[in-house]
């Protein structure tokens, strides 16, 4: 039995978070703090605060620490009204790269480190990084990590340099992903480390200049020297960091795919209201069939990206890993939103580029989600690759 239609509280708490967002975060859009770097951790906190007055943060966390314990559908549906901002899921602490990483935190880490770790962070009192993009190394490959840890008994060292590292400045948590190399000990191979972002050994060089400004504090660039953690800081098995990189990564694809669901439904809002009321050759430009039809294509695009969400988040809750089906989602989605909001610059003409509507900063920031945990020729390689298999 195939059944799309939304139970009525989990409706109504779609409409309050959107009145929220539409209310009390999207004036926040115009807020210097704003910068081309992302939202100041000053902003975030005081996002943070309007939504637990509300009683929306980090719902979506397991209710043995504080949260709803959300399903993927019931994700899908609330994150997509909280995307109608950018700053919405920050505000609600169900932004990248926290999101993902409260997940798979809640998933491998030992009872202390999730108090001292993970609790602050689904609290909202701090940012969390998952450290594992690298100049010439590990990216949509991560095979090809070169950061490197060596063990011996008490400690661990780790050596190497990671970019596009989200969230970097000021972050409290950081997962990083190393290969331990071969030692009596402990399995070699990439592992995850968990440790406090303030240790001597985690230089932060410098943060990028990046085209989207959606993420607190940008993207940094980090070197790791001679970093030394306690053996305490092991992050679930050694030698498994790509196991869990992909435990975190299959709903983490479609979590970043509802929040910009959101985002361009709020860019085509934008863009319908203006065919509405700008003329041209005596009538409103949403008359002529040239604009009509860019609007009709982004409705039947918005309802298509919808559909493919809900389907992988279904499969998600009945217990399967959905692998082929978050990628396929996430390289349909990303394409299919990133011509949505290009169909509204355009209907939008002049003030398009501009910051006049939100939309160019929204165009721009989907830009960069066609690139997000993973671009998608590396998604229809792994679809390909299924497709082909014996």
């Amino acid at each position: 039995m195939i059944d799309f239609s939304i139970p009525a509280d989990l409706a109504a708490e779609r409409d309050r978070i959107r009145r929220f967002v539409s209310d009390k975060i999207v004036p926040f859009e115009r807020d210097p703090r704003l910068t081309a770097h992302g939202p100041t951790d000053e902003l975030r906190q005081e996002l943070v605060e309007l939504a637990r007055a509300e009683k929306l943060l980090t719902i979506q966390a397991p209710e043995a620490l504080g949260g709803r314990g959300l399903t993927h559908v019931e994700q899908a549906v609330l994150y997509e009204a909280a995307g109608w901002s950018t700053l919405g899921p920050i505000a609600m602490n169900c932004a990248a790269p926290d999101e993902g990483n409260m997940f798979l935190l809640s998933k491998i880490a030992n009872p202390e480190q999730t108090e001292r770790y993970l609790m602050p962070v689904i609290n909202g009192h701090q940012r969390s990084v998952f450290a594992m993009t690298e100049p010439d190394g590990a990216g949509s490959d991560p095979n090809q990590l070169a950061t490197t840890a060596t063990f011996d008994g008490e400690n661990f060292t780790i050596e190497g340099r990671k970019w596009l590292i989200t969230g970097a400045n000021g972050a409290k948590t950081w997962i990083i992903m190393a290969r331990l190399a071969a030692n009596p000990h402990l399995p070699e191979g990439p592992t995850l480390f968990l440790t406090d972002g303030d240790q001597p050994g985690i230089v932060i060089e410098r943060t990028m200049n990046t085209m989207d400004r959606n993420y607190v504090a940008g993207h940094g660039v980090v070197r790791f020297d001679k970093l030394t953690l306690p053996k305490e800081a092991l992050l679930g098995e050694a030698g498994q960091a790509l196991r869990y990189a992909q435990l975190r990564l299959a709903p983490a694809r479609l979590t970043h795919c509802m929040r910009w669901l959101g985002a361009a439904e709020r860019a085509h809002s934008i863009a319908v209201e203006h065919a509405k009321t700008r003329t041209a050759f005596g009538k409103p430009i949403g008359e002529h069939q040239g604009v009509s039809f860019m609007l009709a294509d982004n409705e039947i695009a918005l309802h298509q990206c919808r559909l493919t969400i809900w389907h992988a988040c279904w499969l998600m809750d009945q217990g399967e890993k959905a692998r082929h089906e978050s990628s396929v989602a996430k390289a349909f989605v990303s394409e299919e939103l990133f011509k949505v909001t290009d169909r509204c610059v355009q209907v939008l003409g002049g003030i398009g580029i501009s910051d006049e509507t939100v939309v160019e900063m929204i165009f721009r920031d989907m830009r960069a989600f066609r690139l997000y945990d993973g671009p998608t020729e590396v998604h229809k390689y792994a679809i390909g690759r299924k497709i082909l298999r014996p």
